[in-house]
């Protein structure tokens, strides 16, 4: 009896493994596939109550209590929703009500609240094993106003003099005036410059880190810059660097770009993000005329950073709420833009359950676990198609299609043609394209909502409800699949055999 049930489950195996398979062996992994969490250490999860001193969850300005085993413990939720790497704010030792972590007091020793150099390279190591990445925020333009070197006669020429930006304008005042009256460090200065570099070096060395946020890079000479990213790619070859150069104009930005940082966190693009998904009926026109600037002005436009808020702006939520809508159906919109368009999606922690507030602090609420499942159904499944699909993440961008806030566009990587429509509007739109735009005979299969076009007279013919996205991949068109029915047909048939065997037999010990 075992000897035929072993042979009916190989010959089960045998006959399904010989159907066609449609599964692409994955590419080597870029920077570019990412998808990026990015959350504040201390206001994100307490997995540790014994570093819980001085904390005032009540004071938007002290500490709250998160730190690097909260962060341990939520790895899984991170990884659920389909991101593969995170940004932490800076974990450096820091002053008093240094919470966020940009008042540096050393750069060899982490923050006491979040946790021991051990468990942040447990954090490390854990979300490594989960294949999750991380980036850690350094600074090197300034340190804490209280820091011990600014009162060292041996470390006089480590600073510049105290002055305060007066001309946002002028470059040589934003180099070397001191930012909202923090101690700005003097990166000409050799011993200055070795010691951020040895640091920054060291951090890679010890704790095997993925990448580096780079903070106020416009706020640092260039030629620094090409240094520091010659030096930390020389300890780990695959390192990131994304930069932020908070201004309106790329051609600025660009020239940081041009020193060795890969990426940057992507303002002039956030500005039309927030524009177009604040509220439906929006052109979404100027979001592809960045996507084409881009394209010119930076060496890797594929490693930008797209994202809709920060710890440094209010949460896109408020706009929502501001402009009477729904927060998450405005988040679902412009997550499907994110996910789908050239660059890499960063999220802020807490976008998946709507979270509200206006600029800093109220930008930086504790993380609540509690919350509608709703947008992270969502996200998670965005990030999933995200994953699976190399056209979203290396693809070409062309767009096919828009009017008022409706927008088709493709994106074309190998023998891998993804379309993404999504209708940014009040009314459900009925779009046709045509065999000049895809090509004709085949059919578009959406991911996220099922639908299903198939060409007909050279034609694909596109119906979207109101303030719905779709997903579709071009494929050849779906028809009866007789090899396939029959071997299922033979599978049933041999079961049903089967199994009236085994019946037959039982009646017959029981007579």
């Amino acid at each position: 009896m075992k000897k035929r049930l072993t042979t009916f489950i190989l010959f089960m195996f045998l006959l399904f493994s010989a159907l066609p398979v449609g599964a692409v062996e994955k590419e080597g992994r870029k920077w570019q596939d990412e998808t990026i969490y990015f959350l504040m250490v201390d206001r994100f999860n307490n997995g540790d109550n014994s570093n819980d001193f001085n904390v005032d969850m009540q004071d938007p300005k002290a500490y709250h209590g998160g730190d690097f085993q909260g962060i341990i413990d939520r790895l899984d939720y991170i990884k659920d929703m389909g991101f593969t790497a995170i940004w932490l704010t800076p974990v450096f030792d820091n002053a008093d009500k240094g919470y966020h972590g940009y008042w540096i007091k050393d750069f060899y020793k982490t923050e006491e609240h979040f946790g021991s150099v051990d468990k942040f390279k447990e954090l490390v190591k854990e979300a490594h094993k989960r294949d999750i990445k991380i980036i850690l925020d350094f600074v090197v333009n300034h340190v804490a106003p209280d820091h011990e070197w600014v009162n060292d006669p041996a470390k006089k020429n480590w600073f510049h003099e105290k002055r305060d930006i007066i001309d946002w304008n002028d470059q040589n005042q934003m180099e070397n005036n001191w930012l909202y009256g923090l101690p700005d460090l003097a990166q000409e200065n050799p011993e200055t410059r070795k010691y951020l570099l040895d640091a920054a070096k060291w951090w890679i060395e010890e704790t095997d880190i993925d990448g580096y946020r780079l903070d106020t890079v416009r706020h640092v000479p260039v030629d620094f810059w090409s240094e520091f990213s010659k030096e930390v790619k020389s300890v780990k070859k695959d390192f990131y660097l994304i930069g932020e150069v908070w201004s309106s104009d790329p051609n600025y930005i660009a020239k940081y770009d041009k020193a060795g940082i890969d990426g940057f966190v992507d303002y002039p693009l956030n500005d039309q993000l927030r524009t177009a998904f604040a509220k439906p009926d929006q052109t979404l026109d100027w979001l592809f005329t960045t996507a084409k600037r881009n394209e010119v002005i930076y060496e890797n436009p594929e490693l930008m950073g797209n994202f809709m808020d920060n710890h440094d702006t209010a949460r896109f939520t408020q706009d929502a709420v501001q402009n009477r809508q729904h927060p998450g159906t405005r988040w679902k919109m412009a997550l499907s833009y994110l996910y789908t368009a050239p660059g890499i999606p960063i999220v802020y922690y807490g976008s998946e359950i709507a979270m509200n507030g206006g600029n800093d602090p109220d930008n930086r609420r504790q993380m609540s676990f509690r919350a509608d499942k709703e947008l992270i159904d969502y996200i998670t499944k965005i990030g999933e198609l995200r994953n699976q699909l190399p056209s979203l993440t290396r693809g070409d961008f062309e767009m096919l299609y828009e009017k008022k806030g409706m927008a088709v566009f493709k994106r074309t990587y190998k023998d891998e043609t993804s379309v993404i429509a999504i209708n940014n509007t009040s009314n459900t739109q009925n779009i046709t394209l045509t065999a000049d735009q895809l090509a004709d005979d085949q059919e578009l299969r959406g991911l996220l909502a099922n639908d299903l076009v198939r060409s007909k007279d050279g034609e694909y013919k596109l119906s979207i409800d109101r303030e719905k996205a779709e997903i579709y991949v071009l494929a050849e068109k779906t028809g009866l699949n007789i090899p396939y029915m029959v071997a299922m047909g033979t599978v049933y048939a041999a079961f049903i055999i089967f199994f009236f065997m085994l019946l037959r037999r039982a009646r017959r010990k029981n007579s």
